[in-house]
This record gives C-alpha cells, structure tokens and sequence, in this order.
C-alpha cells in the first residue's frame, strides 16, 4: 500500500527559472513522510514512531523539472526495507493526467529510531514493523 500526499508548492520554493529549486524536494519528502508516519504511526502505536526517528541517508533522482504552479503536486510514499534498527521509505513526486503519469524526481530515505534523550538509535519495536509491513514494497532487481 502507498501512502498519498497532496503537496501544496510555495512562491518562495521557486528558483530564477521558474521551477521549484530542486533543495525543496527534501521539504517536499519530508511533508509527505510525516503524513504517512502522523497519519497512521501515531493512532497505532502512540507517538515513538512518528516523533523518534532520524533520517539516516537520502537518495534523490531528478527526473523532469517542477514548473511552479496553485495546484499541489502528488508524492506516494512506500516502504522498501524494514531492518532491525532501520527502515527505508521510497517517494515519487509526480502528477496524473488522462495520458499518464509525468514523474518528476524518485527518493529513498533511509530511517532509523531514535531515543533523543539518551542520545542513541533503538531497535524496532514488532508493532512498528508491522505498521511498516503495511505499506512494504519490496524492490525487485529491475527497480
């Protein structure tokens, strides 16, 4: 299962050229994840998972560039890997038209829990894995 954010673009994300200046897509990735994790981490498991955790690394691939415009642009976000003390989320920024999709950039961001006053990293909880399990979508060799 994928999760769907309707990302709403700002005049200030917009560079000289009139696209969305491509150190936004990291907001844009973190809106969206925090929708996924406060959407469904906080009703389920309190509020560890979606206040507890650090980004770890982040992947991003432009595709095409984000003209600025009213309307919100569209990021589904999945899981892609679930470890014992980290997990990955996968994006794609993208809008729908009758003819298809046109993606502009595809993420990861890798994750792990975080104790923030000990200061260290933890281990998933298996409520959290399975919360995550929900919306697994493991990459295949062709991805």
């Amino acid at each position: 299962m994928r999760q769907v954010y309707r990302c709403p673009l700002r005049w200030a994300d917009m560079d000289a050229l009139g696209h969305v200046n491509n150190v936004r897509y990291v907001d844009y990735l973190q809106e969206a994840r925090v929708d996924l994790l406060r959407l469904h981490g906080r009703s389920a498991l309190g509020e560890e998972l979606a206040e507890g955790i650090v980004v770890v690394q982040h992947d991003i691939e432009f595709l095409a560039p984000l003209a600025y415009r009213i309307e919100p642009v569209t990021i589904e976000t999945w899981v892609t890997e679930i470890r014992a003390a980290t997990f990955t989320l996968a994006y794609e920024i993208f809008d729908e038209d009758g003819g298809g999709r046109r993606v502009y950039s595809r993420a990861t961001t890798r994750l792990s829990p975080f104790v923030f006053a000990a200061e260290r990293p933890r281990r998933l909880t298996a409520d959290e894995k399975e919360l995550l399990g929900r919306f697994l979508e493991e990459e295949t060799a062709d991805d």
